[in-house]
């Protein structure tokens, strides 16, 4: 603000307060104001005018304008008159606030004057601050100086710090290194000699520096005297492998695999050691496992129980001397050959530990062929999961098991071809078989891949040899020379048991697996074996007991098939069906031996319509010996029928089926007789020769009692 602004307003606020230089009249000057037409106004133009008055038609104060009938200028006059007024009124206070305003007018110019030297200091200080800052600007430019050069001689400092840490050589080191045992402490200082060895070769830089040249060659010494000297503590240790009675499992994991870092150190520092080392290694262990495993099969073999020969097939006859003669006594568990029986329990126990061969030796304990196969590949899993694990610990490659367990391969090949080359066992094929997928699914549970190959191998040879002892067995039935197998005995024959058994066990070891290709196979066996009991049967005379040779046969091999799945199958129901219709057709014979004019009556007579054909009525002559024949020995023939069926059939809960179908059947031919005679004129007088029902459900009741 201005000094001449502020006089300015001070004068004037001042006249205002002095009442003498005031000399005019307000009321005279305000009454000489007055609103006059303005005769030299340009014409107003009145365009709109009417929109504007439609658009205050409904304004109230406008409206009581109208009404009232006064003239719009008498009314503006008295709005001036009235702004006039507030006008004066607002001087007259402005004149009693003079004097405050005065004071204010004293006071603003004081504030003025402070502020005025205020800006003088303040414009003092900015200078002296610009000058500070500048300062401060040039000590920064020195500071980031002198911290960039910090930093780099840290990192100087840091690099040569460590070149002279890696390249200096401890005398605690050569001490450890040349004079010391191999152990932990020698494990550590050869960490840090590998440290060492490592950087120099890494770094062009500090392998062209000259003080490197310096220590380099003690470096070399020391990495020479480090190789020799661990190459023979590993030898040494490898050595202990193979003494006998050396439990390498144990050694390998509380001895060796504490020094794997040698390994480590020579696959780095001394490849040419570490390949010696590798090849020693792969050498003692082959030729340790080879000797063990051909010990143990040594053992095992002296376990073997002898099963089956060439000629123990389900067709041919234990009698025979001709071209299927035995050169040896029958084994004294032939019925092994085709029956399952105990031999399932390898399954239950495919998991548990190997056999030891001295234990079974000392207690004169002989096995089927596959309990040995469990044993000797139970041991191998076992044996290679452990040594294949400790390679890829140890060496840090797995591919070192393969070289290892060439030899063991080798040796388990050498007995396990002959072995299947003589193998007549089908059962016993069929288990290995099971045995080598059970082990398969372990190996992959245990993640171990090292066995995939040989595993696969061994499976697929002992399918095609499976199907050749199979086939063996196809074949003894479709080329069976049933004059010798015939025997003049209506009960099952022992080739019918021999294929029951044979095929229940292939059924029950196929329930958990649903080998098709197996399937097929049964089914192939199942249709031989139908056509040679059809050719057996038919050697009997007498149809009756043809029959009864058929049903014998077909109820003991559903028995059989039964113990192996009782949920059934296609060869059972097969059987059933077979055993159905022979059941029936031996009903009819038997009912046909003993009341054969009552049946023939009924089949031909019972069902012709007199009232149709009144000239082949039926008479009471014709039906009077009938009914008297059937009331004089029908409890006699049951009980000939009973007779009949007990020395007929073996199986009890058979022959009473039997004799309940029979007693059934006849029951409905003789009630086709009774209602017969109450068609015919005159067969009331036949009434009291009939036998009432009441009576023959007694009968009937005391015989199926009894059986």
């Amino acid at each position: 603000m201005s000094d001449v602004s502020i006089d300015a307003l001070g004068q004037a606020m001042g006249d205002l307060s002095n009442p003498e230089k005031l000399g005019f009249d307000l009321g005279a000057f305000v009454g000489d104001l007055a609103f006059e037409d303005d005769a030299g106004s340009e014409d107003i133009s009145l365009e709109g005018l009417q929109q504007e008055l439609e658009e205050c038609e409904s304004d109230k104060v406008v409206a009581n304008i109208l009404s009232s009938g006064d003239k719009l200028r008498e009314y503006a006059k008295g709005v001036e008159n009235n702004l006039r007024k507030v006008e004066l009124d607002s001087i007259e206070d402005y004149i009693k606030e003079s004097d405050n305003l005065v004071s204010l007018h004293d006071q603003i110019r004081d504030c003025d004057s402070i502020l005025s030297q205020m800006e003088t200091l303040l414009s003092g200080f900015q200078e002296e601050i610009g000058s500070i800052s500048s300062d401060i600007k040039i000590l920064q430019e020195k500071s980031m100086d002198m911290g960039l050069r910090l930093k780099n001689r840290r990192v100087a400092e840091s690099k040569l710090a460590k070149f002279v840490e890696e390249i200096i050589v401890p005398p605690k080191m050569i001490d450890v290194i040349v004079d010391g045992e191999v152990n932990e402490e020698y494990m550590k200082t050869l960490e840090i000699l590998s440290k060492k060895l490592k950087y120099v070769e890494a770094d062009p830089a500090v392998k062209s520096s000259k003080a490197l040249k310096d220590v380099e060659p003690e470096l070399e010494k020391l990495r020479q005297k480090a190789i020799s000297k661990v190459y023979d503590f590993i030898v040494q240790k490898l050595i202990a492998l193979r003494k006998p009675k050396t439990n390498i499992q144990i050694l390998q994991q509380s001895v060796l695999l504490k020094y794997k870092y040698i390994i480590s150190f020579l696959k780095e520092h001394g490849k040419e050691v570490f390949m010696d080392v590798r090849a020693a290694y792969i050498d003692t262990m082959n030729k340790v496992l080879s000797a063990h495993f051909r010990a143990y099969i040594q053992a095992l073999e002296k376990l073997q129980l002898d099963i089956a020969t060439a000629y123990d097939l389900i067709g041919v006859e234990t009698r025979s001397t001709g071209l299927f003669s035995r050169a040896r006594e029958p084994l004294k568990n032939r019925s092994a050959v085709f029956a399952l029986g105990e031999r399932i329990k390898i399954i239950k126990e495919i998991d548990q530990p190997a056999l030891i061969p001295h234990i079974a030796e000392a207690s004169s304990l002989k096995y089927p062929y596959e309990v040995l196969f469990r044993s000797l590949h139970k041991l191998l899993m076992d044996t290679a999961t452990s040594e294949y694990i400790f390679c890829d610990d140890f060496f840090g490659e797995d591919s070192i098991f393969y070289e290892i367990f060439a030899g063991p391969f080798s040796v388990i090949d050498e007995h396990f071809n002959p072995v299947l080359s003589n193998c007549y066992d089908a059962i016993g094929l069929m288990l290995m078989i099971r045995i080598i997928h059970h082990h398969q699914l372990t190996m992959s549970r245990r993640g171990i891949p090292c066995l995939d190959s040989y595993l696969d191998k061994v499976n697929i040879s002992l399918w095609p040899r499976f199907k050749m002892v199979f086939d063996s067995h196809l074949s003894s039935l479709r080329d069976a020379n049933i004059k010798t197998l015939w025997e003049d005995d209506a009960h099952p024959h022992y080739v019918m048991r021999r294929y029951a058994e044979f095929t229940a066990s292939f059924i029950h070891l196929n329930v958990e697996y649903g080998d098709g290709q197996l399937d097929i196979n049964l089914e192939r066996l199942r249709m031989a074996v139908d056509g040679l009991i059809l050719k057996l049967a038919s050697l009997f005379r007498r149809p009756k007991q043809q029959i009864v040779f058929l049903i014998n046969n077909y109820d003991m091999t559903i028995a059989v098939l039964k113990e192996a799945g009782p949920e059934g199958g296609k060869i059972q129901m097969h059987f059933e069906e077979l055993l159905k219709s022979n059941t029936s057709l031996f009903v009819e014979e038997l009912l046909v031996e003993h009341f054969s004019d009552l049946i023939k009556f009924v089949k031909s007579r019972a069902s012709d319509d007199s009232s149709s054909n009144p000239e082949k009525s039926i008479t009471v002559t014709e039906v009077e010996p009938l009914v008297s024949d059937f009331g004089n020995r029908w409890k006699a023939a049951i009980e000939l029928m009973d007779k009949d069926i007990m020395t007929s059939f073996s199986n009890f809960l058979c022959g009473m089926d039997i004799l309940r179908a029979a007693l059934t059947q006849l029951l409905l031919y003789y009630t086709r007789l009774t209602d017969c005679t109450k068609k015919i004129d005159g067969g009331s007088a036949l009434n009291r020769d009939l036998v009432s029902l009441k009576s023959f459900m007694f009968e009937i009741k005391k015989y199926i009692k009894t059986f």
